[in-house]
């Protein structure tokens, strides 16, 4: 579905979410694998697992975990369950538009043609 008009904030392209069971159960387990691990790290950090080296790599490979898994989640999430929407946008003028014109994009010649710029000095109106 897209509108006709391509002014300021009219909706360009829409497709709908596929909203799939496949993605919403492997949202749900992942969401427990979190729960798990969440608690896990908050056992290990009031046991006091990071007062030693190895506890202390054990509770950051749990932290590791914990956002993968959660990166994971936002993933599928918003693979599967956002629309894919593109709204017309003002384009702001750049730099370029602003400054150079069409046949300057390349660069201007320091020196250029010698005789071409006599015969702008001494005729104004000579044709370019």
């Amino acid at each position: 579905m897209s509108s006709t008009g391509s002014t300021y904030g009219d909706i360009h392209r829409y497709e709908p979410a596929r909203e799939s069971t496949a993605a919403a159960i492997a949202i749900v387990l992942l969401t427990v694998v979190e729960v798990v691990f969440v608690g896990l790290f908050t056992y290990g950090l009031v046991s006091g697992w990071g007062y030693s080296g190895v506890g202390n790599m054990y509770l950051g490979f749990i932290l590791a975990v914990i956002f993968i898994d959660l990166a994971f989640v936002l993933l599928l999430y918003r693979k599967e369950f956002l629309p894919d929407v593109m709204i017309v946008k003002k384009r702001r003028r750049k730099w370029e538009d602003l400054y150079i014109r069409e046949e300057q994009q390349h660069g201007a010649d320091s020196l250029g043609n010698a005789w071409e710029q006599f015969k702008h000095a001494v005729y104004p109106y000579y044709k370019r």
